[in-house]
């Protein structure tokens, strides 16, 4: 999965980016409670992309 498809699934689900990471960036949940990392890299393998976005869903 591309990188952008997945931050923007990731905003589609109300997360916020919060900073850039050294390899990764960080993502808050609207509440703030929550932070997601994502490796900062163009195609972001499809198992760890399932895995982030599922983990977005739960914790919203």
């Amino acid at each position: 999965m591309k990188r952008r498809e997945l931050e923007r699934r990731l905003r589609d689900l109300g997360w916020t980016l919060q900073r850039h990471g050294g390899k990764h960036d960080v993502w808050v949940s609207a509440n703030g409670s929550f932070t997601e990392y994502v490796p900062r890299h163009p195609e972001i393998n499809e198992r760890l992309a399932q895995v982030v976005l599922r983990r977005a869903k739960e914790r919203q």
